[in-house]
């Protein structure tokens, strides 16, 4: 092996141990970030879409949030609430309205509910989501997600100019936790590479 190829081996070694660290890093930031509600008063409370699943009926993630959106307005933190999410691949109904007719069920009055059916992706979910904020004068808001979701969501919807507190759902199974966790590293990932070659792109169908 010449001298020029172990350097090259040696970069690449260093590289791969830097980036294993920061893989680490950014699992347990997203982990911590997960297990505080740091839920407050706001203008209105944003709960953020799920995949809808056959029969375009809401999937436990949706499910999940839309409870915790429920139960936040109950304790008066919010009187108005935005449903996220627009129409899946081969889905006749959106993620927002699904989301609504969730909440409805649990005793939120409809007046009170505002749907947002454009967005597919978080960044979107912020874009639209201010679109809405400033037609209602509405400053704060109030994020719903899962917990391993907030700690992006937080990052877009700051950077999107919402100044936003995040309420994570209940956790789900840790199957589930594990592969969403694994996809949020690669969400953040792509976020992060789009953010430094500024790339307008706010939608990729696997993430």
């Amino acid at each position: 092996m010449t001298s020029n190829i172990r350097r090259l081996v040696r970069v690449l070694e260093l590289t791969l141990a830097v980036w294993t660290v920061v893989v680490i890093a950014l699992i347990a930031a997203i982990m911590l970030y997960s297990r505080t509600d740091r839920a407050q008063s706001a203008d209105v409370i944003v709960v953020l879409g799920a995949g809808l699943q056959g029969r375009d009926r809401p999937g436990p993630a949706l499910v999940r949030r839309t409870a915790q959106g429920a139960e936040l307005w109950r304790q008066g933190l919010a009187q108005q609430i935005i449903c996220t999410g627009g129409y899946g691949p081969g889905k006749t109904r959106s993620e927002a309205d699904a989301c609504a007719s969730l909440l409805r069920d649990q005793g939120v009055p409809g007046d009170v509910i505002l749907l947002e059916e454009r967005s597919r992706s978080t960044e979107e979910n912020a874009i639209y989501t201010l679109e809405a904020m400033q037609a209602n004068g509405w400053q704060t808001a109030l994020v719903v997600s899962d917990g391993y979701h907030l700690l992006r969501a937080n990052w877009i919807f700051s950077r999107a100019g919402i100044e936003n507190f995040t309420s994570p759902a209940d956790a789900p199974s840790f199957l589930n936790l594990l592969s969403s966790t694994l996809r949020e590293v690669v969400a953040f990932h792509w976020l992060a590479f789009k953010t430094v070659f500024n790339i307008p792109v706010t939608y990729v169908a696997v993430l």
